[in-house]
């Protein structure tokens, strides 16, 4: 469904990306296929406290069977606007848009054409009587039941990104109507991973693109926002956030200065206070009713943690519920795509986008609503980067693993044998901050997370460690844990550990990374300084990984301080970084101790 009102200057930071793409996939033929196939219906639906909710409804012209109902709830806009005005094509993949299905577009409360006041990641009321997302799908699909005709009585709910978000805020207390949702890539815990934050390390680059968009000022129902907050372009981001100076400077006038809304919440709640625990849905997935296919991409820049999280929290919180992963080597959305065969250099030799629009979202949507073939997959559908295979599990992360630790030694050796403590070091500038990615770009690399990290390891301020060349494959299968004994010059550091393939002909092929604000190293709630010359331990987990390492490969660890302009620079001192001044950011010297190692969940 193309969202024209999104500029596309932003389009690569939202699952509104994925649908223009899907909009310009679809064949010549198929241009008309709603308008001739579909009846459109635009509506404002009233809320439990009298907000109106415009709702944008395509239904079957054939009347002849009674149909389910799909849902998406969306910040990003669910036009076109007005009954003579069609989408190119409606629904998760073109299957299901032609096995048909009453499709359902819903504003949220706030956002474009609905009424009422955005609140972002809004949190649950668990007694409902403040409006929440939950209560607004609820009342949505009371309002859908009672005045639609035709339908079978069942509906489903799916959505990318933050529509993914609005999918799981159904669950909790869903509509006894509901059976069958689909987050997918959904914004889960904006400060331990997801869009804003990753275990307290602010994302700039990304935030301070999305915002300017997203954020723009509205003051009552439009189809369009209008200009940006930040009109200033740029050819090289690293290069503009360098200049920029001090995180305080993107509140300069010219940027976020004159504005009062979510890039300043962010700035200001930089612990993990009550701002972002009321933002974490997971806590209220309990008691959870309808199947969930929850869905996400091994290299997502965005969700990858909401994906995986959220499949968690439904696992660890109710005993009895139809919960099924999909991790693809997709990018944000890219399952979405009509095809995705490659990604960063890899082949993975299939259209991995077609497997599971066909083998598993529309099974799975076709079997829950219109009781239409079957749904057997097993609870964990994992594809396989290095073999390229789909792998199924019975749960994820897989069973029978074991834990195999690698050690950092001094020497660039990464080895099972632990040996001695000696230290490997390095001096860390935030004036010279190691870049996350080789390519100069405006915006973000899109294929930062499988990119070759010899560009990194090349410089002195990055420490790399490797093992001899495999004989034997290593398979990775579930969680890998960063667990470094560190001491340092200053009062605070990042550490971003990166688990990288090394190719026989020398590409370091990413597989996972993840950055760790140093302060936040025992507690997220009430962050604590280094004391300068003191080994510490930092200890935190990467994004699940599903990966082969093949013969004739070696393993290899990547420590730094730095990932710039992806992640905020760390003045490198401890305190509030919002208010850091120039002066405030200092080099430092970092030692990692030959007793810190990567774990591995391997089979």
């Amino acid at each position: 469904m193309q969202k024209t009102a999104v500029p596309l200057f932003f389009r690569c930071l939202v699952a509104v990306s994925t649908l223009i793409i899907l909009a310009s996939t679809v064949r010549a033929q198929d241009n008309d296929y709603v308008k001739t196939h579909y009846i459109k219906k635009d509506v404002r639906i009233p809320m439990r406290d009298g907000v109106k909710l415009y709702t944008v409804i395509y239904i079957p012209k054939d009347s002849t069977e009674n149909y389910p109902i799909l849902m998406e709830r969306t910040p990003y806009s669910a036009g076109p606007y007005g009954e003579d005005k069609y989408a190119r094509r409606i629904g998760p993949n073109t299957s299901l848009m032609k096995e048909k299905y009453i499709f359902v577009y819903q504003d949220v409360r706030g956002r474009y054409m609905s009424e009422g006041n955005f609140r972002e990641m809004t949190p649950n009321d668990p007694t409902h009587k403040l409006p929440d997302e939950s209560s607004d799908a609820f009342d949505t699909i009371e309002w859908l039941l009672a005045n639609l005709t035709h339908h079978n009585g069942k509906v489903g709910l799916y959505g990318i990104s933050y529509p993914g978000f609005y999918a799981t805020a159904s669950l909790p207390d869903a509509h006894p109507a509901i059976k069958a949702v689909s987050p997918q890539a959904p914004v889960t815990d904006e400060f331990m991973g997801d869009d804003a934050n990753h275990k307290g390390a602010f994302f700039l680059m990304d935030n301070f693109g999305f915002m300017s968009y997203f954020d723009a000022p509205r003051t009552g129902p439009v189809e369009d926002y209008g200009s940006s907050i930040v009109t200033e372009r740029y050819k090289d981001a690293y290069a503009f956030f360098l200049q920029l100076g001090p995180l305080k400077n993107t509140l300069k006038p010219e940027y976020y200065g004159k504005t009062n809304g979510i890039f300043k919440e962010y700035l200001a709640h930089d612990t993990y206070d009550e701002y972002w625990k009321a933002r974490n849905i997971r806590a209220h997935l309990k008691n959870i009713k309808p199947a969930t296919l929850i869905v996400g991409g091994l290299f997502d820049p965005e969700d990858l943690f909401g994906a995986l999280e959220t499949y968690k929290a439904i696992e660890q919180q109710n005993q009895v519920n139809k919960n099924t992963i999909v991790m693809g080597p997709w990018t944000h959305g890219a399952w979405a795509r009509g095809n995705w065969e490659k990604y960063a250099g890899q082949n993975f030799g299939m259209n991995t986008s077609k497997y599971f629009q066909d083998s598993l979202e529309t099974p799975f949507f076709n079997y829950y609503l219109k009781d239409k073939g079957s749904f057997t997959m097993p609870e964990a559908v994992i594809f396989e980067t290095g073999s390229n295979q789909w792998r199924k599990y019975d749960v994820w992360p897989a069973k029978n693993v074991r834990t195999t630790s690698f050690y950092l030694l001094p020497k660039h050796k990464l080895s099972e044998k632990k040996k001695g403590n000696a230290y490997s070091e390095y001096t860390s500038d935030p004036g010279n901050p190691v870049p996350y990615t080789a390519a100069t770009m405006s915006g973000r690399n899109n294929e930062y997370m499988a990119e070759d990290q010899r560009f990194a390891s090349e410089r002195n301020d990055v420490l790399w460690f490797q093992t001899d060349t495999l004989k034997a494959p290593l398979t990775v299968a579930g969680k890998v844990t960063a667990d470094l004994q560190v001491s340092m010059t200053g009062s605070d550091a990042d550490f971003i550990v990166k688990l990288i393939d090394v190719l026989p002909d020398g590409t370091q092929r990413l597989v996972r990374a993840e950055v760790m604000r140093g302060k936040f190293r025992n507690s997220f709630e009430q962050p604590e300084a280094f004391v300068p010359g003191k080994i510490s331990n930092v200890r935190f987990e990467l994004p699940d990984a599903s990966h082969q390492f093949l013969p004739g490969h070696r393993l290899m660890v990547q420590v730094q301080s730095s990932w710039f302009p992806l992640v905020d620079r760390n003045p490198q001192r401890f305190m509030r970084i919002a208010e850091a001044d120039e002066m405030d950011y200092q080099k430092q010297t970092i030692r990692v101790y030959g007793t810190s190692k990567i774990e591995l969940e391997t089979m």
